[in-house]
Formats: C-alpha cells, sequence, structure tokens
C-alpha cells in the first residue's frame, strides 16, 4: 500500500517535485514580481515626487542593499528566512503606497532585504528538496520570471497614475505567497537533515584571482541587467510617447525567460563558451544602437527590449555554470553570489546619476554598456578554464534568485 507514492516519486520527478514545491513556486513568483517592480513604476514615482535621474537612481541602490544584507544570512534558517522575508517584502512594498522620496528608501531596503532572504532560502530548498536537483531549480527560476513578466502586466493594469492600487495588490499578493510557503513540510527547510547534500563541505579551487574575477563578472552581471530592466523603460518612453513602459519592462523579462528556456537547444548546436561571447556581442551591439538612433520609432525600441532581453538571458546561467566547473558546491558560494548585489546597488545608480549631470538618459544607459564591453573582455580570463557542462539551461541567479 506504501510503495505507489515511491514508485511515483521514482519514475514521475515532476510529478512529485510539483506536488512538495509548489507553494514555494507560487512564493517565489510572487516575489519575483516584486525584484522587479521598481523599473515599471519608476516613471510614475519620478512624477509624483518630481525627482531627478540621479535621486531615482538611489532608489535602487536602497532596494539591492538591502538584497546584499539577506542573501548573506539567509542560509541559516531557512525557513525562518524563507517566511520573514516574504513578510518583510509585503510590508516595505505595502509601505510604498503612501511613502514620500526618503522614506521609500527604507521601504525599499525592507523590500530588498525580504526578497533576497526569501530567495536564497527557496532556492537552497528547491536544490535539497529532491534528486532531480536540476528539474527542481529549473522549476523555481521559472516561478521567478512568470513573477517578473506579471509585474508590469499589472503595473499596466492599475494604470501610471495609480502606483498606491499596485503596491498594494503587490503587497496582497506577497502575502498570499508567504502564506502558501508556510505549508511546506518542515523537513524540506531542515539544512541539518542527513540526507541534505549540504552536510557536504567541499573545498574552493580557486585562487584568489580566479574569486576576484568570478565575483567582478557576477557583479558586472547583476548591475547591467537591473541598470537595462530599471532604466529601459524610461528611456523608451522619453524617446517615443507612443511607447508605454511597462510593455517595454514586459518584452524584456519575457524574452529572457524565452532565451534560458531555448538554451537546450542552442547548447547542442553551439558551445557554452561560443553562446556566452555571443549573447554578450549582441546585447552590447544592441544599446549601442540604440543610443545612436536620435529619435527611435517604437518597433525599434520594442526590437531592443526583446533582443536585450534575450542577449542577456543566457549570460549568466553560462557564468554559474562556469564558475560551478571550477569550484563544485563550496558551503560559502552564497557569499560570492550576495557580492554581486553590489552590482544591482551600484550600475542602476550610476545610470541614473550621469543621465542627470552628463544630458540624459541616453548618456547614462552607456553605463550599462561599457559593464557589457568589460564581460567581452574578462572573457578570455574566465574561460580559460576545464571545459565546464551545463546540466541545465535554467541555472538560478542571485538574489533574483540566489544560491
Amino acid at each position: 500500500m506504501h510503495s505507489a507514492p515511491d514508485n511515483l516519486s521514482h519514475n514521475n520527478p515532476a510529478v512529485i517535485i510539483s506536488r512538495r514545491l509548489s507553494p514555494l513556486f507560487a512564493c517565489t513568483s510572487a516575489l519575483g514580481l516584486i525584484t522587479v517592480m521598481l523599473g515599471p513604476v519608476l516613471p510614475a514615482l519620478i512624477t509624483r515626487w518630481s525627482i531627478q535621474d540621479s535621486q531615482a537612481g538611489t532608489l535602487f541602490t536602497a532596494s539591492f542593499l538591502g538584497q546584499l544584507i539577506g542573501a548573506w544570512f539567509a542560509t541559516r534558517n531557512l525557513r525562518l528566512s524563507l517566511l520573514s522575508g516574504a513578510a518583510l517584502a509585503a510590508a516595505g512594498t505595502a509601505a510604498l503606497a503612501w511613502a514620500s522620496f526618503p522614506i521609500a528608501h527604507l521601504a525599499l531596503f525592507a523590500s530588498g532585504l525580504g526578497v533576497s532572504a526569501g530567495l536564497t532560502a527557496g532556492n537552497v530548498i528547491a536544490g535539497l528538496s529532491t534528486t532531480q536537483r536540476a528539474r527542481a531549480l529549473a522549476l523555481f527560476n521559472v516561478s521567478w520570471s512568470l513573477g517578473a513578466i506579471a509585474c508590469p502586466a499589472l503595473v499596466r493594469l492599475c494604470g501610471p497614475s495609480n502606483t498606491p492600487l499596485f503596491f498594494l495588490l503587490a503587497t496582497a499578493i506577497v502575502v498570499i505567497g508567504g502564506l502558501l510557503a508556510s505549508t511546506l513540510p518542515r523537513q524540506l527547510t531542515d539544512l541539518s537533515s542527513p540526507q541534505s547534500p549540504s552536510a557536504v563541505t567541499t573545498s574552493m579551487p580557486l585562487s584568489r584571482g580566479s574569486i576576484l574575477l568570478f565575483a567582478c563578472c557576477m557583479l558586472l552581471y547583476i548591475g547591467n541587467e537591473n541598470a537595462l530592466g530599471g532604466w529601459l523603460p524610461s528611456f523608451a518612453v522619453r524617446s517615443n510617447v507612443a511607447v508605454s513602459a511597462s510593455t517595454i519592462a514586459a518584452l524584456y523579462w519575457i524574452s529572457e525567460l524565452l532565451s534560458r528556456l531555448a538554451m537546450a537547444a542552442l547548447l547542442s548546436r553551439i558551445s557554452e563558451a561560443a553562446l556566452y561571447r555571443f549573447s554578450l556581442a549582441l546585447l552590447l551591439l544592441t544599446q549601442l544602437v540604440l543610443l545612436l538612433v536620435p529619435h527611435p520609432s517604437p518597433l525599434l525600441l520594442f526590437s531592443g527590449a526583446i533582443i536585450s532581453g534575450a542577449a542577456i538571458g543566457p549570460v549568466y546561467p553560462l557564468l554559474i555554470a562556469f564558475l560551478l566547473a571550477r569550484s563544485a558546491n563550496h558551503p560559502r558560494l552564497g557569499r560570492l553570489f550576495a557580492s554581486a548585489s553590489l552590482g544591482g546597488a551600484t550600475l542602476p545608480w550610476l545610470t541614473g546619476t550621469v543621465s542627470t549631470h552628463l544630458g540624459g538618459l541616453r548618456v547614462g544607459l552607456l553605463v550599462p554598456a561599457a559593464g557589457i564591453l568589460l564581460l567581452l573582455l574578462l572573457a578570455p580570463a574566465l574561460l580559460r578554464s576545464p571545459a565546464p557542462s551545463i546540466a541545465h539551461p535554467s541555472t538560478p541567479r542571485p538574489p533574483q534568485p540566489a544560491l
């Protein structure tokens, strides 16, 4: 009588993963929505508070400083981090409905802290929940992306003049996600379980130079991804009044998700190193075209958002695959991932600062373009290693999500 569930779990791993982790995936989607909300609502917030781009850039910094701290400590108690993370994210998001510009920094710091703690813990829970780790992590990553895609749609539904309604609806979604996550079995959130792979520690066969190289590349990736995701909607609206910020944000995140789903087919035709270089080169070329065309049409702006998302999508999974090929499962890799949040805290802020002081967003977006170029220049050193292999195209991301 008791053998059927066991057989089911062995023969149909997707079924047991979806059954056991569906509350986690629901919470992850909710936190994914909060992770990217600043980009599509930023034009409305700039108008609401009458602030400059350099001031708006500090909002990204506040959020990602919270994410840095949340990722650093999240793995000490997985269940507490997941549930308290959802609660903090909900509280910070709710406060944004009425916050003034200075108070918004505290609200975004709290929501960033909660998002990072919840997603980091959730990522570990997904990875330890089954022997089908790649499948579980793939579903975890896709669930985050679904939340990120839903965010611009919710912003558009609420309307640009009703951001308080958006923040309240987003809060309710996170509360529901947190309540669902509380139903997860406690054995899934217990790192001390003798069956947990985390009980095995390994050394990190990386030199200090290699650690610095990977940290730099991860910082640049997270910074570039969020600078583009955060500022491309505003750039598009200012370049052409016929374009919606929420549409640009949705196209960016949808194309990123689809490109990751397409990686398996791509990697059967070209090598990981070639795809890494091609993605960065295509991303850089797309940004240069957007910045060099004086009056981009809606079609060019839509295409630029789609190609940017598609090009940047494979970069992080490949980068983490290169890292894990050298370092295996070192217990302190989470700290290396957490350091990547510094990119999210600095590059979007720097983009806004350059925009304010040097002539607008067309100049400000040279910041992520320079970061992409630097990633390309670092590629030879990064790829000078034993050939890495990728178990699955959807490697999770920090702290949206982090290991």
